[in-house]
């Protein structure tokens, strides 16, 4: 391993109480000589401090092997933290920083990569004008999938049991993409969940884990334009019915194929250790989810 890799730091910020051991196990993995520094319970007005503390002791050419994760389970928090991170770093002292709470990033790029790649294989040539429902969108995954899809052109619905949070979450989505190509519905009752998604063409279910979102029967009655299911969900039972998280280019109805948590989740450590890569690679700069979703595209076209 080169000098440089030998005085890799990477310190890891996060929201939460104890800080997740994935991404610093993965890091471990890519980069045994690092030195990785943990950081729990880390709220937006320590971010100045720290990243300060870590911008000076190595000067400004040492800096360059000094490298940052944020994640936690709480999205606003982290995104404010990443916002003063940005704002506290000026040249030369600057280093490069990954960000997934909680996998969320990455997750999600995985998930609509995977779904276009199905689209494309089954006739569909993009996504661009393209009805797609994310069930339960209104955590992280959900959000930062909608955002994707969004970008990639497609009307995207995104269902809650609650219609205000649904609301909330598109508008978050269609600030950030800068177009209204979001909608927020409610989607509690069987045929709410229906009528979500009788116009779609795909679907993503992003709820929680152990959660069914959408029963086979509703998917038969109801999706008769749908042509691709995915799901985030690996903890039974999973959040469409008749999709195996093992299932890739499964026809789990007449004319439906879908792809489940576990190979979603193959890509989605696939594009991690690849963001990773490429922070340690760069002198700077912020590695979030249109990073990870552009090396998620690369991964596919590979593929």
């Amino acid at each position: 391993m080169s000098e440089a890799y030998q005085k890799l730091a990477i310190l890891f910020l996060d929201t939460d109480k104890h800080v997740s051991p994935f991404e610093p196990l993965m890091a471990i993995d890519l980069f045994p000589n690092a030195k990785i520094l943990l950081y729990s319970n880390v709220e937006p007005e320590d971010a100045r401090k720290i990243v300060q503390d870590a911008m000076f002791p190595r000067g400004p050419k040492g800096v360059r092997n000094t490298k940052m994760f944020i994640g936690g389970y709480d999205f606003e928090k982290v995104e404010k933290i990443v916002e003063i991170v940005k704002q506290s770093m000026f040249p030369p002292f600057e280093f490069s920083v990954v960000v997934d709470p909680r996998g969320a990033n990455t997750t999600a790029s995985a998930a609509v990569a995977k779904m276009l790649q199905l689209s494309i294989k089954h006739g569909v040539d993009s996504l661009k004008d393209r009805t797609v429902v994310v069930l339960a969108g209104t955590g992280p995954v959900g959000i930062i999938a909608s955002i994707l899809l969004g970008l990639e052109g497609a009307n995207v619905i995104i269902t809650s049991r609650s219609f205000e949070k649904a609301q909330t979450a598109a508008q978050k989505v269609n600030r950030e993409i800068g177009s209204e190509k979001a909608v927020g519905v409610k989607a509690h009752t069987s045929e709410e969940i229906g009528r979500a998604i009788e116009d779609a063409e795909l679907v993503l279910a992003s709820g929680a884990a152990g959660v069914r979102l959408l029963p086979i029967e509703i998917l038969k009655s109801y999706g008769r334009r749908v042509k691709i299911v995915a799901d985030v969900n690996a903890v039974p039972p999973t959040g469409i019915e008749g999709l195996d998280p093992n299932d890739e280019d499964r026809e789990i109805v007449s004319g439906v194929y879908g792809v489940g948590a576990l190979r979603i989740g193959g890509l989605k450590n696939r594009i991690l250790a690849e963001l990773f890569k490429r922070a340690v690679e760069s002198p700077k700069g912020i590695f979030d989810y249109r990073a990870a979703y552009e090396i998620a595209k690369q991964l596919i076209a590979e593929k």
